[in-house]
């Protein structure tokens, strides 16, 4: 995959960890999200500034694809957190990462798990605290053994 490619879907998981975290917080549904990124965000200029291009088809696959398979994903999340912590305890910027990690894991065995998991750690890096960037690390790598072995 050329440089762009790969830079579009970088551009990709940061807007379907985005439109993730905007579904939870206000309640839109997958297809308004999708279509509003689509639409609205992609291919833009932002204050005189043009936005980096998406892989666009990539950005719709993995949200539509973390909400078909929610109950999933949330499964090998959950069994990776402590004992005493529920998955709704986690910030929602950590869960939208998490989520999108967990379903390329799951759903794109063409992607190794090494890229998967330094992608979504570099887009935790961008929202939260080294302490959370680490646990995102941990439990993505976690997930991966368990999708990827079973």
């Amino acid at each position: 995959m050329s440089h762009a490619g790969r830079q579009a879907r970088s551009v990709a998981r940061l807007a379907a960890v985005q439109a993730l975290y905007q579904m939870e917080v206000a309640g839109v549904g997958v297809e308004a999200v999708v279509r509003e990124f689509t639409d609205h965000r992609f291919g833009r200029d932002l204050e005189g500034q043009r936005l980096a291009d998406a892989d666009e088809a990539f950005f719709a696959e993995i949200v539509r694809g973390v909400v078909a398979d929610q109950g999933v994903l949330d499964a090998a999340i959950r069994k990776r957190l402590a004992a005493n912590w529920k998955l709704d305890r986690l910030d929602a910027t950590v869960r939208a990462v998490l989520r999108c990690g967990a379903f390329e894991l799951n759903a794109r065995e063409d992607v190794p798990s090494e890229v998967v998991i330094d992608e979504y750690v570099e887009l935790a890096k961008a929202f939260v605290d080294a302490k959370e960037v680490a646990f995102v690390n941990g439990a993505l790598d976690a997930v991966a053994r368990d999708l990827r072995t079973a």
